[in-house]
Order: C-alpha cells, then sequence, then structure tokens
C-alpha cells in the first residue's frame, strides 16, 4: 500500500458510490454498464478537464493543488474528514512528502490525567489503536478479560481493532457491533493516509483483512470516519446493558485519549457505579492479600 495506490482507490471507490441523480447529472434513461459516476462526468463537476482527473486516479498526476481536491471533493460530496482524508493522501503520494511516524509514547501529563479520570473509564490509544495505557475503569469497561498491566509491556499491548475484530467477549460488548466496527475501519483509513510508510500499521491491516471477512469488506468500501463522539450500547458481562458516550480527544503528534461517560442520574450512570465499585473492591481485595503475604 502506497500513497499513489490509496489516492487512486480512494478515488475510484467513492466515484462509483455516487450516483448520478445523487450527483445531480442527467442520465436520459440510458442504461449503464457500471454504477456510480463516469470519470468524465466526475471531472466535468470538478471543473477540471477528463484527462486530467484520469491521470490523477490513475497515480500519473501528483501535483493537484488544494483548490482542484477541493473542487472534487465538493463534487464527490465529501464530509469535512473524508475532505481531509483527500488531501492526506495527496501529500502522502509525494515522495518527498512522506511523514514518518514517531515513536509513541505516554506522557507523564498524560498519566496525571488518567488518574485524574478515575471515576470515568479512559483508555489512551495510539494511531494504529493500540492501548498505550488505561485507568482502573476503563481497564474494566473496555476488556476487562485482560490482564490489566498488559499496556506496560509493548510487546504485549491489546490493539482495540484487532479486539473489535477478532475478540469474541469485545464482539458481544457492543449491541451494535457493525457501527462500532465501521468507526475503527473508518479511523484506520484516516490513519493510513497520514502515515502510509508505517510498515507497523501495514502489518496490522494485513492481518485484519485476512482474519476477518467484516473488515476486508469494510476496508474495501474506503469510508472514513473521524471517532470524535459517538454513543454505543454496551452489554457489559458485570453490570448488564448500558448506553455509553465515547469521546475521543485527540492530541496532534501524540496519541489520543478515549472516555466514556453517562447522563447523570441515568441507569448507565448506575450501572458505571456499580462498576467501579467493583473495581474498587477487586483492587482492595489484592492490597490486602499482598499485606498477607508479605
Amino acid at each position: 500500500m502506497n500513497g499513489k495506490s490509496q489516492l487512486g482507490d480512494f478515488l475510484q471507490t467513492r466515484r462509483s458510490q455516487l450516483s448520478p441523480d445523487e450527483a445531480g447529472v442527467p442520465t436520459y434513461g440510458e442504461r449503464r454498464r457500471v454504477p456510480g459516476l463516469r470519470r468524465e462526468e466526475l471531472a466535468l463537476l470538478a471543473g477540471v478537464s477528463a484527462s486530467y482527473y484520469a491521470r490523477l486516479e490513475q497515480g500519473h498526476s501528483l501535483n493537484a493543488s488544494p483548490e482542484v481536491l477541493d473542487a472534487i471533493a465538493r463534487a464527490l460530496r465529501l464530509d469535512e474528514s473524508e475532505r481531509r482524508h483527500l488531501h492526506d493522501l495527496a501529500r502522502s503520494a509525494k515522495p518527498n512528502r512522506r511523514r514518518r511516524p514517531a515513536p509513541e509514547r505516554v506522557t507523564q501529563a498524560t498519566t496525571q490525567l488518567l488518574d485524574a479520570l478515575g471515576h470515568v473509564p479512559a483508555i489512551v490509544i495510539g494511531r494504529r489503536s493500540d492501548v498505550l495505557a488505561w485507568n482502573r475503569l476503563g481497564h474494566a469497561l473496555f476488556a476487562g478479560h485482560l490482564d490489566p498491566g498488559a499496556p506496560d509491556i509493548p510487546a504485549q499491548r491489546p490493539n482495540m481493532a484487532r479486539l473489535v475484530f477478532l475478540d469474541a467477549h469485545t464482539r458481544d460488548l457492543y449491541a451494535d457491533w457493525p457501527s462500532k466496527a465501521r468507526a475503527v475501519v473508518g479511523n484506520l483509513r484516516l490513519v493510513a493516509g497520514k502515515y502510509p510508510q508505517d510498515a507497523a500499521l501495514h502489518t496490522l491491516l494485513g492481518e485484519l483483512s485476512a482474519r476477518s471477512e467484516d473488515f476486508a469488506s469494510m476496508w474495501a468500501d474506503h469510508r472514513v470516519k473521524a471517532c470524535a463522539v459517538a454513543e454505543y450500547e454496551m452489554r457489559h458481562p458485570l453490570v448488564g446493558s448500558l448506553t455509553v458516550t465515547q469521546q475521543t480527544w485527540s492530541q496532534e503528534s501524540g496519541p489520543s485519549i478515549v472516555a466514556a461517560t453517562a447522563a447523570a442520574g441515568s441507569p448507565s450512570r448506575v450501572a458505571l457505579d456499580l462498576l467501579a465499585q467493583a473495581v474498587t473492591q477487586t483492587a482492595s481485595a489484592r492490597s490486602d492479600s499482598r499485606l498477607s503475604t508479605g
């Protein structure tokens, strides 16, 4: 996977997903062999020549201006996340503009923030969706079946994309699993556009495509999604059904923090409080056990 192929694949896929009726292109009742817009139709909507657009989609023209990319984005009816993704793909296709991923680490300030969010489930996620850290409640809500110390060991760090697609516990955790899965894939698409040379990311994507037909199908759809705020119904094995709002705070050059909240006074908030009590009791029991054997 490289910048050229990603850009061409994205344009071709999104063009095929946009019908003439949606784009306002008259067809005069003609029978079309393929769904979506033709290249020349999209080029006309974007105000560029058909030959220029064809070269861009084929990866032979890598100097599209921001204005041209915005015109193509408007023609394709892209939303803001998709428009930014298109610009990222165009930049990454240029050999001299490739970004090298910086090493991922959890800063002291982020650790302090996790501690301050003690009564809110929170986890720190790297760009490839690796769990870099979590507080006790975040571990209990999102992955209580895993070793709580796993994020501290790089080779054993859980990966949320793997968990969502390959882990039965996590799949059962989300009542609307397809919605969560599409959000994970959409976010990975954004990351792949920014870091086309990330070998570890390519390995992850290859593994998920080979092991999950659902992932392979969703990845081929080329949908992108910035996971900022989303509501999910969860079926937790300890506290039952609850609905949480997952909010993601992304840092420009660092990992993201994902926190889960529920409305005050709601049954879901009661469920989170019960989970917090269970976590506290478990931690207290472990502490007492260490003291008795010390």
